[in-house]
């Protein structure tokens, strides 16, 4: 349910969205604008014009964003309406209000609140993940890493083949690659990268998530099979496409 939230901040607010519309485009009419709060898991916002009204809705985690942060972002979202080039300046100003280690706890609280996590099986038709994770601790890390849950993947995917959930220590692999013809090894570095992120947990500097650091790179070159690996991911995209649109 959309949260209205004070009325004085919303119109501070609708007439900053009227200013960007006015620095986009002075010649241009400025159209009616609604915006709202509204209970993004994320920090997500959006931005619609219908029947020649603007909605705006802005992630409820930025609520007490100073409103420095409100009117970057007021700029950003009316170039992109627009379609043009975000100022350079609102989004550094943007960046420096939400890239703050307060915002991010709370948007980490809010995942685990109320973000779902769709748990499948970790055995597959063709390969189990609990017997790969333990094989791969056991050679890799020394039998140090917890154990995540893992999961294969709700629906076959082809772009994103593995991904891992520190909100919710969750590790999911695509039940792509659950079928015969695929090479045990590539499941297994697949899973491999995965809990490289739990060894190499991200990293934040000056704002920024870094989630590949040099030293994670350098550890993912030492599973055996990693060349072999990536040829063969590059060589089947493809294959793993159609499989994944077939019904």
């Amino acid at each position: 349910m959309i949260n209205n939230g004070e009325p004085e901040l919303l119109k501070k607010l609708e007439e900053a969205y009227r200013e960007a519309f006015r620095a986009m485009d002075d010649k241009r009419e400025v159209p009616p604008i609604e915006v709202r709060f509204y209970p993004y898991i994320g920090i997500n916002h959006t931005i619609r014009v219908r029947d020649g009204k603007v909605f705006v809705r802005v992630a409820e985690v930025c609520r007490g964003m100073a409103l420095e942060g409100h009117r970057a972002l007021a700029d950003i979202l009316v170039a992109k309406l627009f379609r043009r080039r975000v100022p350079k300046n609102a989004r550094l100003v943007y960046d420096a209000h939400t890239r703050t280690a307060e915002l991010r706890e709370q948007v980490t609280a809010n995942k685990l609140a109320r973000g779902r996590k769709i748990i499948s099986t970790d055995k597959g038709q063709f390969f189990d993940l609990a017997e790969i994770f333990d094989d791969l601790n056991r050679r890799y890390f020394r039998d140090l890493l917890e154990k995540p849950v893992l999961t294969w993947s709700a629906r076959k995917t082809y772009r994103i083949l593995g991904h891992h959930d520190a909100t919710h220590q969750t590790i999911v692999v695509s039940r792509s690659l659950d079928a015969k013809g695929v090479p045990l090894y590539v499941v297994e570095y697949i899973v491999f990268h995965e809990m490289l992120h739990i060894h190499h947990p991200t990293v934040h500097h000056n704002g920024r998530r870094y989630n590949h650091t040099a030293a994670f790179r350098r550890d993912e070159e030492k599973f055996e099979h990693f060349h072999a690996a990536e040829i063969w991911i590059e060589n089947n995209v493809r294959r793993l496409k159609r499989n994944a649109k077939r019904k």
